[in-house]
C-alpha cells in the first residue's frame, strides 16, 4: 500500500482516521540509531506501526521494531507522544490518518538488521551520518528531540 506524508501542507487531504501507532528510537552501545528505508516512500525512518487490539504501547513498539528491522529490542524510556494534526498520512486505499505516535527509547537485545517486505534496507546510523539520508521532517523532529535530550515530548 502506497502512502504520502504531509506536514503543515494546506493542500493535504482531510484526515478521516486517528490510529495509535507505536515505535522506537533504538540506540546501540556506541550511540548509533536503528533506521529502516521504507519501501513505500524510499525515505529512512524509525521503526513504528499500528497498535493492535490487546497490545500495550510497549508490546506494539517491540513487535513493530522486530517486524520492520529484524532487531529485538527492550524499551528503556519514553521519547514522547507525537500527535500533530498538521501531520497527515494519506494511503492509496483512501485512509487519511492524523499522526498519533507513541515513541519509546529502546536498546537492542537480539537479532540483526535485515531488509524485509516493509524495508528495503535496515542499518545502524551514527548521529553524524544522519544528514546524508533522506529523512522526512517529522522523523527529524523525533530524532532531534532524542539527540538534543528534549524528551519526553508531549504534544
Amino acid at each position: 500500500m502506497g502512502r504520502v506524508e504531509y506536514w503543515n501542507d494546506p493542500n493535504a487531504p482531510k484526515a478521516n482516521t486517528l490510529v495509535p501507532a507505536c515505535g522506537t528510537i533504538t540506540v546501540d552501545e556506541t550511540g548509533r540509531i536503528l533506521l529502516q528505508r521504507r519501501r513505500d516512500t524510499g525515505q529512512w525512518a524509525l521503526p513504528m506501526g499500528k497498535m493492535e487490539i490487546g497490545e500495550t504501547p510497549s508490546q506494539c513498539a517491540v513487535r513493530e521494531t522486530e517486524e520492520e528491522t529484524g532487531v529485538v529490542v527492550e524499551p528503556v524510556g519514553m521519547l514522547g507522544i507525537y500527535s500533530d494534526p498538521g501531520h497527515i498520512v494519506a494511503y492509496t486505499d483512501g485512509e487519511v490518518r492524523q499522526e498519533y505516535e507513541v515513541m519509546l527509547i529502546a536498546r537492542p537485545i537480539g537479532g540483526q538488521p535485515e531488509a524485509n517486505d516493509e524495508a528495503s534496507d535496515v542499518r545502524w546510523v551514527a548521529p553524524g551520518d544522519l544528514q546524508a539520508l533522506d529523512i522526512h521532517p517529522t522523523q527529524w523532529r523525533q530524532l532531534n528531540d532524542y539527540l538534543n535530550g528534549a524528551y519526553p515530548h508531549i504534544d
